[in-house]
């Protein structure tokens, strides 16, 4: 599989103008490397999502859909999994642990928005990941499991014979999001490795999935990219505050790409 490298622009940038900048960096500086061995994404505001160019190098998500219905409905202020199809993204990001803390998102919420996501051919990027706390207490396998029932259900109630090509699961501890804390290679390694093997247990998954691609996040940047890149078990990395700058995403990417195209 190709590595992704995937800039989540959270609230940023402020205007549309800049956003527009920002995509047309990355676009410009990206045709002149080789990144064939690494796939694009950008995950703007939604409000910009309609206004930037799509193209067949940089795919294009969204950062949120609605858990109450995949097309329409009376649901102020939610935005449908449909509409966002139609506005041109084809991916969307479920379960960041910053909707999980600051929205109350429970594993009932996160099913539905990727059942709905599913349902209007949309790919999900799926974001698990554990605090401080539960990393100190040495419970971050046990949290990861719970979070990774979703994955399980999904398996067990519906037909999804092209999953593995619309789903994406990303670690991101969630004390390394913006923190600059970050976890040893090894560590994300084997964390990696272990989510795998809990989604390939589940029923059904090795005919759905193969091998899920699982991606990194939590202040990975260009300095220390290459180190994770080089782990087998690490797909690619999902990026926050790097992703804010064309050079700075760009070598993240070139990072991956180059690992993928030596191993």
């Amino acid at each position: 599989m190709k590595a992704w490298v995937i800039g989540n622009w959270k609230q940023n940038p402020a205007t549309l103008q800049a956003a527009k900048t920002l995509l047309a960096d990355i676009s410009s500086q990206a045709a002149s490397m080789d990144l064939t061995a690494c796939q694009l994404m950008v995950i703007p505001s939604l409000v910009h999502v309609t206004a930037l160019p799509q193209s067949d190098s940089i795919a294009l998500g969204v950062q949120d859909i609605s858990a109450h219905s995949a097309a329409t409905g009376a649901f102020t202020g939610d935005v449908s999994a449909a509409q966002v199809k139609d506005a041109g993204a084809n991916w969307v990001l479920v379960g960041h642990s910053e909707r999980r803390q600051y929205h109350s998102e429970d594993e009932s919420t996160l099913y539905n928005k990727i059942k709905h996501a599913l349902s209007q051919q949309l790919g999900v990027i799926f974001c698990v990941g554990e605090t401080k706390e539960q990393y100190d207490s040495e419970q971050t396998f046990n949290v990861l499991a719970a979070q990774l029932t979703v994955i399980e259900q999904l398996l067990a109630e519906t037909d999804q014979d092209c999953l593995a090509e619309r789903l994406i699961i990303a670690y991101e501890p969630v004390w390394a999001i913006g923190t600059g804390k970050v976890p040893t290679v090894e560590e994300v390694a084997a964390t990696h490795a272990h989510i795998k093997a809990i989604i390939q247990s589940y029923a059904g998954a090795e005919k759905a999935l193969g091998e899920p691609c699982v991606l990194y996040g939590g202040s990975v940047n260009a300095a220390n990219a290459a180190q994770f890149a080089q782990a087998d078990s690490v797909n690619g990395a999902l990026v926050g505050g790097a992703a804010l700058q064309a050079d700075s995403f760009l070598a993240i990417a070139d990072a991956f790409a180059t690992a993928k195209r030596h191993k």
